[in-house]
Protein backbone atom coordinates (compact mmCIF):
# COMPACT_ATOMS: atom_id res chain seq x y z
CA UNK A 1 0.00 0.00 0.00
CA UNK A 2 1.70 3.03 -1.12
CA UNK A 3 2.87 5.97 1.86
CA UNK A 4 1.08 9.09 1.93
CA UNK A 5 2.96 12.02 3.08
CA UNK A 6 1.29 14.71 4.76
CA UNK A 7 3.24 17.86 4.01
CA UNK A 8 3.81 20.29 6.78
CA UNK A 9 1.87 23.31 7.19
CA UNK A 10 5.02 26.17 7.41
CA UNK A 11 3.77 29.78 8.12
CA UNK A 12 5.53 32.29 5.76
CA UNK A 13 7.70 34.74 7.37
CA UNK A 14 6.41 38.43 7.64
CA UNK A 15 8.00 40.74 4.73
CA UNK A 16 9.40 44.04 5.60
CA UNK A 17 8.14 47.02 4.50
CA UNK A 18 9.52 49.84 4.17
CA UNK A 19 7.09 51.81 6.29
CA UNK A 20 7.38 49.73 9.34
CA UNK A 21 10.77 51.59 9.38
CA UNK A 22 12.52 48.33 10.39
CA UNK A 23 15.97 48.62 9.76
CA UNK A 24 16.85 44.79 10.84
CA UNK A 25 18.01 45.27 14.22
CA UNK A 26 14.54 43.87 15.47
CA UNK A 27 14.02 47.44 17.36
CA UNK A 28 11.78 50.32 15.39
CA UNK A 29 12.39 53.89 15.93
CA UNK A 30 10.17 56.01 17.79
CA UNK A 31 8.34 57.39 15.30
CA UNK A 32 5.26 56.36 12.72
CA UNK A 33 3.79 57.61 10.14
CA UNK A 34 0.71 56.69 10.50
CA UNK A 35 0.09 58.27 13.73
CA UNK A 36 0.15 61.66 12.21
CA UNK A 37 3.06 63.40 13.99
CA UNK A 38 3.30 66.77 15.18
CA UNK A 39 4.02 66.04 19.60
CA UNK A 40 0.30 65.18 19.77
CA UNK A 41 -0.16 61.32 19.60
CA UNK A 42 4.14 62.11 19.11
CA UNK A 43 4.79 59.57 16.40
CA UNK A 44 5.60 57.41 19.23
CA UNK A 45 4.43 53.54 19.01
CA UNK A 46 3.18 51.40 22.24
CA UNK A 47 5.45 49.36 23.68
CA UNK A 48 4.51 44.85 23.44
CA UNK A 49 3.69 43.03 26.37
CA UNK A 50 1.65 45.59 27.98
CA UNK A 51 5.13 47.50 28.94
CA UNK A 52 4.81 51.52 29.08
CA UNK A 53 6.02 53.04 25.87
CA UNK A 54 6.81 56.89 25.64
CA UNK A 55 3.62 57.82 24.31
CA UNK A 56 2.27 56.71 27.78
CA UNK A 57 5.09 58.38 29.73
CA UNK A 58 4.33 62.04 27.68
CA UNK A 59 0.81 61.03 28.14
CA UNK A 60 1.39 61.02 32.17
CA UNK A 61 3.35 63.84 32.42
CA UNK A 62 1.19 66.38 30.11
CA UNK A 63 -1.70 65.29 32.34
CA UNK A 64 0.41 65.97 35.87
CA UNK A 65 0.63 69.71 34.05
CA UNK A 66 -2.93 69.85 33.25
CA UNK A 67 -3.91 69.07 36.97
CA UNK A 68 -1.23 71.74 38.03
CA UNK A 69 -2.74 74.39 35.55
CA UNK A 70 -6.28 72.94 36.60
CA UNK A 71 -5.42 74.56 40.39
CA UNK A 72 -3.77 77.85 38.72
CA UNK A 73 -6.86 78.44 36.73
CA UNK A 74 -9.36 77.88 39.61
CA UNK A 75 -7.21 80.70 41.40
CA UNK A 76 -7.59 82.76 38.79
CA UNK A 77 -11.21 82.45 38.96
CA UNK A 78 -11.41 82.94 42.46
CA UNK A 79 -9.58 86.46 41.67
CA UNK A 80 -11.90 87.19 38.52
CA UNK A 81 -14.61 86.51 41.04
CA UNK A 82 -13.65 89.15 43.58
CA UNK A 83 -12.67 91.60 41.05
CA UNK A 84 -16.57 91.75 39.46
CA UNK A 85 -17.66 92.12 43.24
CA UNK A 86 -15.50 94.49 45.25
CA UNK A 87 -16.07 97.05 41.62
CA UNK A 88 -19.86 96.60 42.71
CA UNK A 89 -19.43 96.95 46.26
CA UNK A 90 -19.59 100.18 48.32
CA UNK A 91 -20.68 101.59 51.71
CA UNK A 92 -22.34 104.39 53.23
CA UNK A 93 -20.97 107.11 54.48
CA UNK A 94 -21.55 109.29 58.21
CA UNK A 95 -23.87 111.16 56.07
CA UNK A 96 -25.94 108.20 54.79
CA UNK A 97 -24.40 108.81 51.16
CA UNK A 98 -23.45 105.55 48.74
CA UNK A 99 -19.82 105.90 48.37
CA UNK A 100 -18.02 103.41 45.62
CA UNK A 101 -14.69 103.58 45.84
CA UNK A 102 -13.55 101.55 43.14
CA UNK A 103 -11.69 104.13 40.45
CA UNK A 104 -10.25 102.48 37.10
CA UNK A 105 -6.65 102.39 37.24
CA UNK A 106 -4.99 103.37 33.87
CA UNK A 107 -3.31 100.78 32.14
CA UNK A 108 0.47 101.30 31.21
CA UNK A 109 0.76 101.42 27.80
CA UNK A 110 3.80 99.24 27.86
CA UNK A 111 1.40 96.16 28.12
CA UNK A 112 0.32 96.25 24.73
CA UNK A 113 3.75 95.85 23.88
CA UNK A 114 4.07 93.17 26.73
CA UNK A 115 1.47 90.92 25.52
CA UNK A 116 2.66 90.96 22.06
CA UNK A 117 5.90 89.58 23.23
CA UNK A 118 4.47 87.28 25.36
CA UNK A 119 2.36 86.16 22.09
CA UNK A 120 5.85 86.07 20.30
CA UNK A 121 7.08 83.75 22.89
CA UNK A 122 4.69 81.46 22.19
CA UNK A 123 5.20 81.27 18.98
CA UNK A 124 8.63 80.60 19.65
CA UNK A 125 8.14 78.05 22.20
CA UNK A 126 5.67 75.52 19.66
CA UNK A 127 8.50 75.67 17.51
CA UNK A 128 10.66 74.33 19.78
CA UNK A 129 8.08 71.67 20.66
CA UNK A 130 7.11 70.84 16.42
CA UNK A 131 11.05 70.74 16.27
CA UNK A 132 11.87 68.31 18.99
CA UNK A 133 8.88 65.52 16.94
CA UNK A 134 10.24 66.08 13.49
CA UNK A 135 10.29 63.17 12.02
CA UNK A 136 13.82 63.11 9.64
CA UNK A 137 15.56 64.67 12.92
CA UNK A 138 14.23 61.93 15.02
CA UNK A 139 15.06 59.45 12.86
CA UNK A 140 18.47 60.52 12.27
CA UNK A 141 19.43 60.67 16.08
CA UNK A 142 17.48 57.42 16.47
CA UNK A 143 19.92 56.31 13.78
CA UNK A 144 22.96 57.71 15.84
CA UNK A 145 23.79 60.37 13.12
CA UNK A 146 24.24 63.06 16.09
CA UNK A 147 21.65 65.21 18.03
CA UNK A 148 19.95 67.56 15.25
CA UNK A 149 16.82 67.70 17.32
CA UNK A 150 19.07 69.55 19.29
CA UNK A 151 20.33 71.86 17.53
CA UNK A 152 17.19 72.45 15.80
CA UNK A 153 15.32 73.24 19.08
CA UNK A 154 17.73 75.06 21.47
CA UNK A 155 17.43 78.17 19.43
CA UNK A 156 14.14 78.45 19.55
CA UNK A 157 13.65 77.61 23.72
CA UNK A 158 16.49 79.96 24.17
CA UNK A 159 14.36 82.47 22.27
CA UNK A 160 11.67 81.84 24.66
CA UNK A 161 13.56 82.37 28.07
CA UNK A 162 14.64 85.66 26.48
CA UNK A 163 11.45 87.10 25.01
CA UNK A 164 10.12 85.85 28.60
CA UNK A 165 12.59 87.91 30.39
CA UNK A 166 11.73 90.95 28.62
CA UNK A 167 8.15 90.53 29.59
CA UNK A 168 9.06 90.83 33.35
CA UNK A 169 11.02 93.70 32.85
CA UNK A 170 8.30 95.36 31.14
CA UNK A 171 5.68 94.09 34.00
CA UNK A 172 8.21 96.00 36.23
CA UNK A 173 8.03 99.32 34.29
CA UNK A 174 4.64 99.24 34.20
CA UNK A 175 4.69 98.93 37.97
CA UNK A 176 7.33 101.85 38.15
CA UNK A 177 5.37 103.92 35.85
CA UNK A 178 2.32 103.67 37.98
CA UNK A 179 4.45 104.38 41.55
CA UNK A 180 5.36 107.75 39.96
CA UNK A 181 1.55 108.67 39.09
CA UNK A 182 1.13 107.81 42.94
CA UNK A 183 -1.16 104.59 42.15
CA UNK A 184 0.40 102.13 44.46
CA UNK A 185 -1.15 98.46 45.79
CA UNK A 186 -3.23 100.04 48.42
CA UNK A 187 -4.58 103.08 46.50
CA UNK A 188 -7.55 101.72 45.58
CA UNK A 189 -9.62 98.50 44.90
CA UNK A 190 -8.85 98.74 41.58
CA UNK A 191 -5.19 99.10 41.47
CA UNK A 192 -5.13 96.48 44.70
CA UNK A 193 -6.16 94.02 42.01
CA UNK A 194 -3.90 95.46 38.82
CA UNK A 195 -0.95 94.75 41.53
CA UNK A 196 -2.60 91.53 42.40
CA UNK A 197 -2.85 89.74 39.20
CA UNK A 198 0.02 91.44 37.40
CA UNK A 199 1.74 89.67 40.22
CA UNK A 200 0.57 86.10 40.95
CA UNK A 201 0.88 85.82 36.79
CA UNK A 202 4.59 86.99 37.41
CA UNK A 203 5.70 84.61 39.90
CA UNK A 204 3.99 82.22 37.33
CA UNK A 205 5.90 82.96 34.47
CA UNK A 206 8.91 82.83 36.22
CA UNK A 207 8.66 79.37 37.62
CA UNK A 208 7.73 78.68 33.49
CA UNK A 209 11.11 80.16 32.63
CA UNK A 210 12.92 78.18 35.22
CA UNK A 211 11.00 75.16 33.81
CA UNK A 212 12.67 76.58 30.26
CA UNK A 213 15.96 76.74 31.44
CA UNK A 214 15.48 72.83 32.80
CA UNK A 215 14.83 72.06 29.20
CA UNK A 216 17.29 74.21 27.51
CA UNK A 217 19.97 72.42 30.34
CA UNK A 218 18.25 68.53 29.43
CA UNK A 219 18.86 69.28 26.00
CA UNK A 220 22.33 69.34 26.60
CA UNK A 221 23.09 67.23 28.98
CA UNK A 222 20.45 64.21 28.56
CA UNK A 223 20.91 61.24 26.51
CA UNK A 224 17.71 59.96 26.58
CA UNK A 225 15.58 61.21 23.40
CA UNK A 226 12.54 60.66 25.08
CA UNK A 227 13.48 62.33 28.07
CA UNK A 228 14.23 65.70 26.16
CA UNK A 229 11.04 65.45 23.94
CA UNK A 230 9.27 65.71 27.20
CA UNK A 231 11.04 68.16 29.24
CA UNK A 232 10.68 70.37 25.55
CA UNK A 233 6.68 69.45 25.48
CA UNK A 234 5.57 70.24 29.34
CA UNK A 235 7.41 73.16 29.32
CA UNK A 236 5.94 74.52 26.04
CA UNK A 237 2.40 73.45 27.29
CA UNK A 238 2.88 75.19 30.42
CA UNK A 239 4.47 77.99 28.88
CA UNK A 240 1.14 78.33 26.30
CA UNK A 241 -1.27 78.22 29.24
CA UNK A 242 0.72 81.05 30.94
CA UNK A 243 0.09 83.05 27.65
CA UNK A 244 -3.90 82.20 27.16
CA UNK A 245 -4.14 83.17 31.27
CA UNK A 246 -2.07 87.00 30.56
CA UNK A 247 -4.91 87.47 27.12
CA UNK A 248 -7.45 86.55 29.26
CA UNK A 249 -6.56 88.99 32.49
CA UNK A 250 -5.00 91.60 30.21
CA UNK A 251 -8.48 91.55 28.39
CA UNK A 252 -10.43 92.01 31.76
CA UNK A 253 -7.62 94.88 33.06
CA UNK A 254 -8.54 97.09 29.90
CA UNK A 255 -12.04 96.55 29.14
CA UNK A 256 -14.00 95.59 32.46
CA UNK A 257 -12.85 98.25 35.00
Amino acid sequence: MPTTITPTSTEPKPRRHLEDHDHGSGRRPPTDKRTGGGGDNDNWNDRPNGRRGPRERLVRYRMGIFFALASDLMFFVAIVSTFFVSQNTGHFDAYNNYVNEWSPTLIPPILWLNTVVLILSSITMETARRRMFHEVDVMDEWLGLGKPITRAAIPWVAATVVLGIVFLIGQWIAWTQLAVQHVFFLSNPSSHFFYLITGVHGIHLILGIFGLVAALIGLYASHSLETRQIMVDCASWYWHSMGLFWLFLFTLLVFFQ
